[in-house]
């Protein structure tokens, strides 16, 4: 038997809904002998009469019943799935995986994903964490579709990286420390250090930071989370360098955050495939994520400020 065609189940529907071959003719934008046509031929593929056709209005043979159920069933599915389609296309939904940075995944990713989850309900995002070094090759493979990861990013010849946040990057003490108005070099080298793993951007940001100054210092401990470093610093296990993006980093006091000289700041950057044009569901993820970059680093500044002007022990 041939397959059932959807335009005929419609047509056997619908004459069903509003009893006679005119109307329905008239509602579906056909003719009538069209109509005809379609029921003719499901009687004769189901070889079984559907209707029965008196004067006043068309009624469903037991057969007919049967089929009405079973049609009405697969002529919702079919509108769904192309109502489905249509969301995928236009970015309404779908799915995107997104890859972030351990150094964006305590304040920053939670943030990104709040809003993709209130301006994007229906496209679901799916996130993976793994250092910036292995993004990029994840990108560039197509395993991931956007990422946010610590620039500068090594260049590869498939994958863009646009700027996306700039963080200011600050020393972060125990609370019971004296400290200077500004922490420097010299002044960090001489005491308890935690810092992150080497194959880490903010590492080599650190350890730039202080081979300026002809020092070298060595942590007691490397650590690849800075939220575990910052319950350190505030055991008064010893000091960091880290980004800060929220004043809950102090951890209610707990740690002083005091600014570089030389200042430090670190940018991440927002990954994707080149050559490749953004369309549907990922558009969208894409147009969302660099609009929360910007004003949140403006606001994230002004925040900084606030926090460091309480006066520090000299």
């Amino acid at each position: 038997m041939r397959a059932l065609s959807l335009d005929q189940l419609q047509s056997f529907v619908t004459v069903l809904e509003l009893g006679s071959f005119s109307a329905t003719a008239r509602a579906l934008h056909l003719a009538q002998p069209t109509i005809s046509l379609h029921i003719a031929e499901l009687e004769s593929r189901l070889d079984t009469p559907l209707l029965v056709r008196s004067k006043q209005r068309v009624h469903a043979t037991p057969a007919g019943l049967v089929l009405a159920e079973h049609a009405r069933r697969l002529l919702r599915d079919a509108a769904e799935a192309a109502l489905q389609v249509q969301r995928h296309r236009t970015g309404i939904s779908g799915r995107v995986r997104l890859g972030s940075s351990t150094g964006a995944m305590v304040h920053l990713l939670p943030q990104v994903l709040e809003t993709l989850d209130a301006t994007l309900p229906d496209v679901d995002v799916h996130v993976s964490i793994e250092r910036s070094s292995v993004l990029m090759d994840r990108v560039a493979l197509g395993d991931v579709d956007l990422a946010l990861l610590a620039m500068p990013a090594r260049e590869h010849p498939n994958v863009q990286v646009r700027p996306w946040r700039v963080t200011p990057v600050m020393a972060m003490l125990p609370a019971a420390w004296a400290a200077p108005r500004a922490v420097t070099p010299r002044w960090l080298a001489g005491r308890p250090l935690i810092l992150n793993e080497p194959d880490t951007q903010i590492r080599r940001q650190v350890m730039d930071w202080f081979a300026a100054d002809g020092l070298l210092p060595r942590g007691r401990i490397e650590l690849a989370f800075n939220e575990v470093t910052r319950r350190l610093v505030a055991a008064g296990y010893g000091a960091a360098i880290l980004p800060y993006e929220h004043p809950s980093e102090a951890l209610d006091g707990r740690i002083r955050v005091l600014p570089l000289r030389p200042a430090l700041r670190r940018v991440i950057g927002v990954a994707s495939r080149r050559g490749t044009v953004p369309a549907g569901a990922l558009q969208r993820v894409l147009e969302a994520v660099l609009a929360f970059g910007q004003p949140e680093a403006a606001r994230g500044r002004r925040r900084t400020r606030a926090a460091t002007s309480a006066a520090p022990i000299d």
